[in-house]
């Protein structure tokens, strides 16, 4: 088995002495299936080259199979922070059960590292006991228990049974909550990495089996979990909250095909985690202002009066955040996980900003792009010229979210301070300024 390590934007090629070198598909159909599926979807350019394969990552990181070849995709900081910046994002709690230096130290993947968290949260919730409640049973017994269902009783009295037909309350431990979680322990064991994590996820879930039915684990019965959610059951959130990341990323949906090909490992998104990031930031730092994700610009496009034979909606703008003070925007963000400070900004990034500048009406036509980097960089900023005279039309700003400093902002953030910094950095994200420093 050949192992291939790369980052999130980084290119691995079949360089003489490299383990790609000569490597093919030819002989794995379904390597070559899944190798399709991940270039069209964009998760990670596979090429099958003369002299082996090509690599050629996105923002998308996590572990998996490959024919005979494992491919590991490592995100920009790992470890500690990373994790941090993860329980930030999606709300989830900090259990303190291990140290920093255990990341430091440990080779795990990142879904080792997600898989490690809902562990912890899931021996957190046996610990304290899993949630139980009531179950309707309509049942025959000999010794009645809650009500006698005197309408059924009419109909069999007849029969001479020694049974009464009850209907009674019992409380139960096989709740949809319970199974939902049984299922995700399931999927954690098989996404997971580390041998010893597997063997404790596993034991976790022989735990919860003995009172909880297995269930498979899908996006409705994900959902339903979901609506049954009270404030009696939320210790369930964070488990939740995994379990769908988890369960988001395991099949990649092919064109022509009804089902979805299986990936032997685990992908995840990071443009997700960073837009949550950047959401969550922005509304708890940014003060009399309204932050909406994914708002949408209406009337950038129309349609002409008579000329829409198809009867089609006019497209629609959709960027990732709109600030709104009284009504009226002021700010339009994109958040882009690729490091535009250590490269360029592609063409389609440029064009899609520009069209949000555009569309916003007076003078300030400006929109910015939030992108991740661990590099001193600096705010940069695009004018968008009208071509025949050079008059300025509206501006792109490419602005940097450090996310080693954002970690240490957030460490920290009940001092008077580091509230003071991140409030300043917020509004510095949301409206730009002289100076981006935190």
């Amino acid at each position: 088995m050949t192992t291939i390590s790369l980052r999130e934007w980084e290119t691995a090629r079949p360089d003489p002495g490299s383990p790609l070198a000569q490597l093919s598909l030819a002989a794995h159909p379904a390597g070559q299936r899944l190798a399709e599926d991940l270039t069209k979807s964009g998760r990670m350019e596979v090429l099958e080259l003369a002299r082996g394969l090509e690599l050629r990552a996105t923002s998308f990181v996590g572990r998996f199979s490959l024919g005979e070849v494992t491919v590991t995709v490592c995100p920009k900081i790992s470890g500690a922070p990373l994790l941090n910046l993860f329980r930030y994002a999606y709300g989830l709690r900090h259990l303190d059960i291990y140290s920093s230096v255990d990341f430091a130290a440990s080779p795990w993947s990142f879904q080792d590292l997600l898989v490690r968290q809902l562990v912890d949260e899931a021996g957190e919730i046996l610990a304290r006991g899993i949630h139980r409640d009531y179950e309707r049973l309509s049942v025959d017994l000999t010794s009645p228990r809650g009500r006698i269902d005197f309408s059924r009783y009419v109909r069999t009295a007849h029969s001479g049974k020694t049974t009464l037909p009850c209907i009674h309350h019992p409380r139960t431990e096989d709740t949809v909550l319970n199974r939902v979680l049984l299922a995700g322990l399931g999927l954690a064991a098989n996404v997971a990495t580390d041998g010893q994590l597997k063997a404790h996820v596993r034991r976790l879930g022989k735990m919860l089996a003995a009172s909880v039915a297995t269930i498979p684990l899908d996006s409705q019965v994900v959902t339903q979990a979901w609506r049954e959610m009270d404030r009696r059951t939320t210790a369930y959130k964070p488990s939740l909250t995994l379990i769908e990341l988890l369960h988001g990323d395991q099949g990649i949906d092919l064109d022509e095909r009804s089902a979805s090909v299986p990936l032997s490992g685990f992908l995840f998104d990071m443009n997700r985690f960073f837009q949550a990031l950047v959401s969550r930031f922005l509304r708890e730092h940014l003060s009399g202002v309204d932050v909406h994700d994914e708002f949408r610009l209406k009337g950038v496009f129309s349609f002409e009066p008579g000329r829409n034979p198809c009867a089609r909606r006019a497209p629609t703008l959709r960027p990732d955040f709109v600030v709104m003070r009284g009504g009226q925007v002021v700010a339009v963000l994109d958040a882009k996980y690729r490091d535009l400070w250590e490269s360029s900004l592609p063409r389609e990034m440029l064009y899609q900003l520009a069209l949000y500048a555009l569309g916003r009406p007076g003078i300030e036509r400006t929109s910015a792009i939030l992108y991740p980097t661990i590099a001193p960089a600096r705010e940069q900023v695009i004018a968008i010229k009208e071509p025949i005279y050079g008059m300025a039309q509206a501006r792109v700003a490419l602005r940097p979210v450090n996310l080693l400093a954002l970690d240490e902002l957030l460490r920290d953030g009940s001092s008077t301070k580091k509230r003071e910094r991140s409030r300043a950095f917020a509004h510095w994200l949301a409206f730009g300024g002289p100076s981006g420093q935190q």
